[in-house]
């Protein structure tokens, strides 16, 4: 299994690819696929799904520690080359917090994938006693592409995980980047004593929750619908952050606030085993073989013409035949999809009360 490297608070920095590159939260190509495949479902037939035997959703798996990289897995853009330490504030100051939120990639493409309601999330400090500002992040060390998808490698039985994401801390915000086609709001004051309590908080969540999940999994689009995975992205991290600072006694304002969700819809997910009992020596060799298969189409590097053709693999397994392989906690599921398939969603999310807490985050 792939890990990417260990990330501590004092090495977060902004990630590069320019002084104005906007947080990465997709890659182009499979956010079109995407956005394709999404269109498509929705004209497809929906497939009933049977009872529930088991407690859902499954409990997102945190570590004891952050692995260190494999060589292997690069990333287009470095993850937060220019880091600054998460600042020890006076607990007399007065920090003011705020939500940011703009398209993916924007730096590259605008607001094109704003349109679409494709958003990355981030969360500002201000200082009233210095007066700095603070940008604070998470999200995959090596793009979505390699956090949902495996490389398929000549020389490995099993699939080969790039899959990691983590805390991103720097001094400054670019205020024009997040104001021009995105949202940067006041949504609550809190001393230097809930910030420093806070950025301890941040150091633990970081070193355990180590890996990336776009997928949110449920058993139908209906309000609610059985969920069967949560993903755990840019937006999760917001709300889990949001959720402590209510805990530690942040009163946030009363304003509308709006994530980026992707969702897949299936009946009941059927365990399948870890990496040894599919891959290993003992392990199922069709079962293996079919796994394989299914994530294939989802290589990296296509030309154009294998892209289409990919597409259209994607599209007979997941919508004519219904099937679908997840890994999730570093386990094999397969997923009986049903009708509208896919869906990405941008939907409400309020800010938690104070002293109150946000489940499932």
């Amino acid at each position: 299994m792939a890990q990417a490297g260990r990330v501590s608070p004092g090495a977060w920095g902004r990630r590069g690819a320019g002084a104005d590159a906007a947080p990465v939260c997709a890659s182009w190509c499979w956010a079109s696929a995407l956005l394709w495949l999404a269109a498509a479902a929705a004209a497809a037939a929906a497939a009933a799904t049977g009872p529930s035997r088991r407690q859902w959703p499954v409990p997102y798996k945190r570590f004891s520690f952050r692995p260190e990289p494999d060589p292997y897995c690069q990333a287009k853009y470095t993850f937060c080359p220019t880091g600054s330490p998460i600042p020890v504030m006076k607990d007399d100051d007065v920090i003011e917090v705020f939500r940011l939120q703009a398209p993916v990639w924007e730096f590259k493409y605008g607001d094109l994938l704003g349109h679409l309601k494709i958003m990355h999330d981030a969360i500002g400090f201000r200082s009233i006693l210095t007066e700095k500002n603070y940008t604070m992040e998470w999200y995959e060390l090596f793009q979505l592409g390699n956090c949902t998808f495996p490389h398929l490698r000549p020389e490995m039985n099993a699939p080969f995980w790039c899959n990691q994401g983590a805390a991103c801390f720097f001094e400054g915000i670019d205020d024009i980047h997040w104001k021009e086609n995105g949202t940067l709001v006041l949504v609550a004051t809190i001393s230097g004593d809930i910030f420093n309590k806070m950025a301890k908080w941040v150091k633990q969540d970081n070193e355990t929750g180590i890996y990336y999940e776009t997928w949110t999994v449920q058993a139908s689009s209906e309000k609610g619908a059985e969920t069967w995975f949560e993903s755990y992205d840019c937006s999760k991290f917001v709300l889990r952050t949001y959720k402590k600072l209510a805990e530690l006694g942040a009163d946030f304002k009363k304003i509308e606030t709006n994530y980026t969700r992707i969702f897949l819809y299936s009946g009941e997910p059927t365990y399948l085993g870890n990496e040894t009992s599919v891959f290993g020596p003992a392990g199922n060799k069709t079962l293996a073989l079919a796994i394989k298969r299914f994530y294939y189409p989802f290589k990296p590097h296509l030309s154009t013409k294998e892209f289409l053709l990919s597409l259209l693999q994607i599209f007979d397994a997941v919508i004519i035949h219904r099937q679908f392989y997840l890994f999730y906690n570093f386990e094999y599921w397969f997923l009986p999809m049903k009708f509208p398939f896919i869906k990405i969603t941008y939907e409400e999310i309020p800010l938690p009360n104070r002293n109150r807490t946000l489940s499932g985050l």
